[in-house]
């Protein structure tokens, strides 16, 4: 028996009680999304240039070189600039909220760069203006609105109204917290990292509706267990499909975060802490909503109208 079928047996054949520490899951998910809200409102997003504006140059430099010099002549001609070592010959630099001309700037940063290096390789060169920025965050909101608008309108459809509380509420938890994330880290936040909560949000209801799929069927054919029993029943059925599913995923984001480079560091970082935080929602909150949400309760008035 192959190593991968021995992982399956065993997780199918769990028992764990994960709605003994549903309540305890609640307070800290409550708690996490008061502090990333404060966390966000206090210390704020590192917007990069795709929202703040500037110009932002990769190059590959593949002459000795030192950083700290390379800074020191860059940072004299021109204001507001930040400069790292991206790997061993490549660098990054970016000039955030740029008066002048992005183009004079960006012919001042290679002009500095040819005289002092020969063997020079720019593989990137980005500028956006403020009034673009601003532009792009409108429409990165407005992305973020229309999926959560669309994903609450198929779990009401495809589900009842108890699930989709416990549903919505589970993304919103999870978009908060990686919200969160980038504030205390530090990393750029960008068009990419919209990218990432859609890409977390997407997961996140995925899990969820396989574990809410398990459950209306145990609904339908024990109505009357216990809802405590039935949610870890269901949840543990599911639970060999989850696990598999977000460690592979996983797996894949850190190969991206070790060798996928600067430009996706910050999208794998964020992306890799959402699926952590996505699968745990998917089990210690949309589930869990259901025990304060009762979806018997809507067979229970019916049966009540007929009598």
């Amino acid at each position: 028996m192959s190593l991968l079928k021995k992982i399956r047996l065993s997780l199918n054949n769990c028992r764990v009680n994960f709605m003994a520490f549903h309540q305890i899951a609640l307070a800290f998910s409550v708690i996490s999304i008061v502090i990333s809200i404060a966390l966000v409102l206090t210390k704020g997003l590192n917007y990069g240039i795709d929202f703040a504006g500037g110009v932002l140059i990769e190059a590959r430099i593949e002459d000795k070189f030192e950083i700290s010099q390379l800074r020191q002549k860059l940072s004299s001609q021109i204001e507001d600039i930040h400069i790292q070592e991206s790997g061993t010959h490549d660098i990054l630099i970016r000039v955030s909220k740029t008066n002048g001309e992005q183009s004079q700037i960006i012919k001042k940063i290679q002009d500095t760069l040819n005289q002092n290096y020969q063997q020079i390789e720019y593989r990137k060169i980005d500028f956006v203006g403020p009034q673009v920025g601003s532009e792009l965050i409108m429409k990165g909101s407005l992305a973020l609105f229309l999926s959560f608008l669309f994903i609450m309108i198929y779990i009401w459809i495809r589900f009842d109204w108890q699930f989709g509380i416990g549903g919505i509420f589970a993304l919103i938890h999870d978009a908060i917290l990686t919200l969160g994330f980038f504030a205390i880290t530090g990393l750029e936040f960008n068009l990419t990292s919209i990218a990432s909560i859609l890409t977390i949000i997407g997961y996140s209801i995925n899990d969820s509706v396989v574990i809410y799929d398990r459950i209306r069927e145990n609904l339908k054919l024990n109505p009357k267990i216990d809802l405590i029993n039935l949610i870890n029943s269901s949840t543990n059925s599911t639970l060999s499909r989850t696990i598999l599913t977000a460690s592979t995923t996983l797996i894949s984001l850190l190969a991206l975060i070790l060798f996928g480079g600067e430009a996706l560091f910050s999208f794998s970082m964020a992306t890799f802490f959402g699926i952590a935080i996505g699968t745990y929602s998917s089990i210690y909150i949309s589930a869990p909503i259901l025990l304060y949400f009762d979806p018997r309760n809507k067979d229970k008035k019916k049966a009540e109208n007929r009598k």
